[in-house]
């Protein structure tokens, strides 16, 4: 979808919200790579931020995305990026959290790290997420956690982002299944108490169990393709290609 048509079809389905932001987006091509410029605004109406549980406002920002316009697969595997994809319309995807279990006081959490990580999915309305599974964070960049139902409905296609190496990030609920489960029994350690999705460590990988792998990808078509799921993981947190390190930079 190119940004004049976004554009018109934000303004008819938000006239109130495009008065305040407005989808921008370019795309070019540098070398062997592709990127994406945008000001952070999505396609759709945001929630109200901020709100009682999400206390940071939505500033607008210089983004930009850069990833390898023919991407191949590597023989090592990349983890541990916060950054794991760009939306078509120009919007980070950042399903990790900032907080912690923090060892030092009741059940709860804080943001020095541990090892047990807070998933955002588990309570999103602690987060102050809106309906489109996005919220703010400090420094005011809005972003998704799981995937957006506005953004998707405004496709012509699968086709929901690009990953870090280039590989394309498509959602197809149907037979995209992912092969996370979560634990049964209880943890070992402290926080305690039975695994019930609270943190990132409440799910482990068991292959075969869905149609994907531990990337959350799969082949289509003879090509490397990552899929966005409705169950956990969500979003591809590991990646099989070479990765951008600089992917997403802003100013």
């Amino acid at each position: 979808m190119t940004p004049t048509r976004i554009a018109i079809l934000f303004s008819l389905l938000h006239p109130a919200a495009l008065a305040a932001h407005e989808n921008e987006i370019s795309l070019t091509t540098q070398g062997d790579m592709t990127c994406i410029a945008s000001n952070g605004v999505p396609d759709h109406e945001m929630g109200r931020f901020p709100n009682p549980a999400n206390p940071n406002a939505f500033r607008e920002q210089t983004l930009r995305f850069c990833f390898p316009t023919d991407p191949e697969l590597s023989n090592t595997v990349t983890e541990g990026l916060m950054t794991v994809g760009v939306s078509v319309t120009g919007v980070p995807i950042r399903p990790y959290t900032a907080g912690y279990y923090d060892p030092n006081g009741r059940r709860n959490l804080g943001a020095t790290p541990s090892d047990w990580r807070q998933q955002a999915m588990h309570d999103p309305r602690s987060l102050g997420m809106d309906a489109q599974n996005g919220h703010v964070d400090r420094s005011g960049l809005y972003h998704y956690h799981a995937v957006s139902s506005d953004l998707m409905a405004d496709q012509e296609g699968s086709l929901l982002g690009y990953a870090p190496d280039g590989f394309e990030i498509r959602y197809s609920p149907s037979t995209a299944i992912s092969s996370w489960q979560l634990r049964s029994g209880t943890r070992s350690s402290a926080p305690g108490g039975a695994y019930d999705g609270s943190f990132e460590e409440d799910f482990e990988y068991m292959a075969g169990s869905g149609t994907l792998d531990e990337c959350n990808g799969g082949m289509v078509d003879g090509t490397y393709t990552y899929f966005a799921t409705d169950s956990y993981p969500y979003f591809p947190r590991c990646f099989k290609g070479e990765v951008n390190p600089r992917f997403m930079t802003r100013r």
